[in-house]
C-alpha cells in the first residue's frame, strides 16, 4: 500500500501542502538524493553562527515526507526493504554534517604540507561516518512508522536514541546534536536544565516535524496540540527561569579572562616563544581599578583602599589552553615573571602542557590546567581526561603511523589522558571544574549534582585557532553554553583566538571578547545556580520523555496493523 493511498488520498484534496507533500513523496533518483542532502544541509542554518531555527520547519517536514516515500517492497527481505530508508536518513545526515563541519578542513591547513592530504577525510569522510547514525535513526523510525500523524513521535524517539549513542560510542562526538538547533539564545536554552541536550533533541525533532502532519488526517489535531504545547513550554519555561533568576555575583571575586589571539602557525614556534609569553603577561597586567568588582557593588575610597567592611578583592586570571609555548616547570625564569606580575590576591589559572616521568622515553605529556598563586607557586593542577582522537592522540597508533598518519598535536606519542576529573578548591573563592577544550561538550561526564562534587563555576580553556574565522568557534561556544545551563553553573571561558566569555548560570553573557580580537575582560564572578534536574538526575528525565515518545509510536503502529487486519 502506498504512503499516499493509506493516508486517505493525500493528493486529492488539492491544498498547497498536500501537493508539496505529494511531490516530495514521489521524487526519485538523483533528484531525491539531492533533495535529501539539501534538506540536511539547510538544517545547519539553525546552528551558530547563523542561529535561524525556523529552518527546522522546512528540513524536518521534508525528511518526514522523504521517509514516507522511501520504497518499501514487502516482497523483499527486511534488510533490503530498509536500505532505501537508511539511504534517506544517511543522505540527510551527510548533508547536515558536511554543511555543519566543513570547517574541520581548516585545521589541516595549519600545517598544509603534512596534513592537507587529509582534508577530504575531514570534510567528507567524517560526515559520511556520522551520517550512519542518522541512517539508523531513519530505519528505527520506519520500523515504528504508521499512516498517522503520530509517526513523528517515532522519528523523535529514533533521533533521541541515536544522538545519545553518538555522545559516547567510539569515545563520543556529540557535536551539533539536533537539539542545539532549538537553543540559539538563553531564553531557549533553559529546557536543557530539565532534560539535557538529548531531551532537547526529542523536542526539536517533534516540533520541527509538526508541519508535515498538516497533510495528515489521523492524529493530526492531537499531534499538533502536543507539538504546540511543547513549544509554548520551551519558550515559557525559559522566560520564567530568566525572569525569576537574575544574575548574582560572588562577593569580592573578579575574573580576568585573557585572549592573546596567537595564530596557530606561531603557537609552537621556538622563535615566537618569548613574544607569546610576553603577550600573556602584558594582557594580565590590564586590570580593573584597584578594589573594583566589575558588575557588582564594592565601594572603595579614592586611593583605592577598600572600606573596612568590604572584603579584600580576589581576582582569578584565566589563560587559554596550552598558553605556555614551553614546559613551564623547566623555566624558573618564567615562573618568577608570573610571580612578579600577579598582585596580592591574584591567582592564575592557565592551560599548559605538563610532563611527568623520569626520562624522555618513559615520560608522559598531559594537556593540563595549572593553578598558580601570587608567589609564583603551582598550587594545583588537573589533567584533561577526554582527549580528541586524531587531534591529541592517535587510535591504533602503531598501525596508522605505519600508514603515515599522525595526530594534529605536534607531540611524539600524543597526549596522555588524565586519570580523574575533579573540582579545584580555591582560597577565598568558589571551587571550579576545569574542562579543557572539547571536554565541555560532554555534560554527561560531569558530576555536579552533589555538594561533594559540585563546583562553583566551570573553566573552559581552549584553543580554537586551528579553525580560524569559521563556524567552528561559534559552535564550540554554543555547546559550552548548553553544558553550563544544563548544570546550572557559570561559565568562564578563555579561548586563544576567541570566543572568550563569562556567562552566568543561565547562559547570559556578563562579559566577552569577539572572535579574532586581542584583549582582556574583567568582571565579577557570577554565582552558581541551584543544581538543575539534569545535574541531579542526569539523563533520567530524557529517558522518561523518550519512553513516552516511543510508546506513542508503538501504539500508533499497532493500531495501524489492527485496521489493516
Amino acid at each position: 500500500m502506498s504512503a499516499i493511498s493509506r493516508r486517505g488520498g493525500l493528493l486529492g484534496e488539492g491544498h498547497l501542502l498536500d501537493r508539496l507533500a505529494g511531490r516530495v513523496l514521489l521524487v526519485a533518483g538523483w533528484r531525491r538524493a539531492l533533495l535529501t542532502f539539501v534538506a540536511g544541509a539547510l538544517a545547519t542554518l539553525a546552528l551558530p553562527p547563523f542561529n535561524f531555527p525556523a529552518i527546522g520547519f522546512v528540513s524536518f517536514p521534508l525528511l518526514v515526507w522523504l521517509i514516507d516515500g522511501a520504497a518499501f517492497d514487502p516482497g523483499r527481505s527486511l534488510p533490503r526493504r530498509l536500505m532505501p530508508v537508511f539511504a534517506t536518513g544517511w543522505l540527510f545526515g551527510f548533508g547536515y554534517f558536511v554543511a555543519g563541519l566543513w570547517w574541520l578542513g581548516a585545521a589541516m591547513l595549519v600545517d598544509a604540507a603534512e596534513f592537507a592530504i587529509f582534508i577530504p577525510l575531514a570534510v567528507l569522510g567524517l560526515p559520511a561516518i556520522l551520517a550512519v547514525y542518522y541512517g539508523l535513526a531513519a530505519v528505527l523510525a520506519r520500523l515504528l512508522w504508521s499512516d498517522s500523524a503520530y509517526r513523528i513521535f517515532a522519528l523523535a524517539a529514533a533521533f533521541g536514541f541515536v544522538e545519545y549513542l553518538r555522545a559516547f560510542l567510539f569515545t563520543g562526538f556529540p557535536w551539533n546534536e539536533i537539539g542545539v538547533m532549538a537553543a540559539p539564545v538563553p531564553l531557549l536554552m533553559q529546557t536543557t536544565g530539565l532534560v539535557g541536550v538529548h531531551g532537547l533533541t526529542l523536542l526539536a525533532v517533534l516540533v520541527f516535524s509538526a508541519p508535515a502532519v498538516l497533510a495528515d488526517r489521523r492524529g493530526r489535531a492531537a499531534t499538533l496540540a502536543v507539538a504546540a504545547a511543547l513549544l509554548v513550554f520551551h519558550v515559557g519555561f525559559g522566560a520564567w527561569r530568566l525572569a525569576t533568576h537574575p544574575t548574582e555575583f560572588v562577593e569580592a571575586v573578579n575574573v580576568r579572562v585573557v585572549q592573546p589571539n596567537i595564530e596557530q602557525t606561531q603557537k609552537w614556534e621556538d622563535s615566537q616563544a618569548e613574544t607569546i609569553f610576553d603577550r600573556h603577561i602584558r594582557l594580565t597586567e590590564t586590570r580593573a581599578e584597584p578594589g573594583e568588582i566589575i558588575g557588582a557593588t564594592a565601594p572603595a575610597d579614592a586611593a583605592g583602599t577598600a572600606e573596612p567592611d568590604v572584603p579584600a578583592i580576589r581576582t582569578l586570571v584565566i589563560w587559554p589552553e596550552s598558553a605556555f609555548p614551553f614546559l613551564l616547570t623547566e623555566r624558573p625564569d618564567a615562573i618568577a615573571r608570573i610571580a612578579d606580575t600577579l598582585l596580592p590576591g591574584e591567582t592564575l589559572i592557565a592551560g599548559a602542557a605538563r610532563l611527568e616521568g623520569p626520562d624522555d622515553v618513559s615520560s608522559r605529556v598531559y594537556n593540563s590546567v595549572y593553578v598558580i598563586d601570587d608567589n609564583g607557586e603551582i598550587i594545583d593542577a588537573r589533567d584533561k581526561v577526554h582527549l580528541v582522537p586524531f587531534g591529541e592522540y592517535l587510535p591504533f597508533q602503531t598501525f596508522l603511523e605505519g600508514l603515515g598518519v599522525s595526530q594534529l598535536a605536534d607531540m611524539p606519542g600524543g597526549f596522555s589522558p588524565g586519570a580523574v576529573r575533579s573540582r579545584v578548591p580555591l582560597e577565598g573563592a568558589p571551587s571550579f571544574l576545569p574542562l579543557v577544550c572539547y571536554e565541555i561538550i560532554f555534560p554527561g561526564e560531569i558530576d555536579a549534582g552533589s555538594p561533594q562534587t559540585r563546583p562553583g563555576f566551570l573553566v573552559n580553556d581552549t584553543n580554537d585557532a586551528w579553525y580560524g574565522a569559521t563556524p567552528g568557534p561559534y559552535q564550540h561556544l554554543r555547546l559550552a553554553e548548553l553544558t553550563s545551563v544544563a548544570l546550572g553553573l557559570p561559565l568562564v571561558r578563555s579561548a586563544n583566538t576567541g570566543i572568550s566569555v563569562v556567562n552566568d548560570a543561565y547562559g547570559r553573557q556578563v562579559g566577552g571578547l569577539a572572535l579574532g580580537s586581542t584583549g582582556t575582560v574583567e568582571v565579577a564572578l557570577p554565582e552558581a545556580g541551584a543544581p538543575t534536574a539534569y545535574a541531579l538526575f542526569g539523563n533520567l528525565p530524557f529517558w522518561l520523555a523518550w519512553t513516552a515518545a516511543l510508546a506513542i509510536g508503538l501504539l500508533s503502529r499497532a493500531r495501524m496493523h489492527v485496521r489493516i487486519d
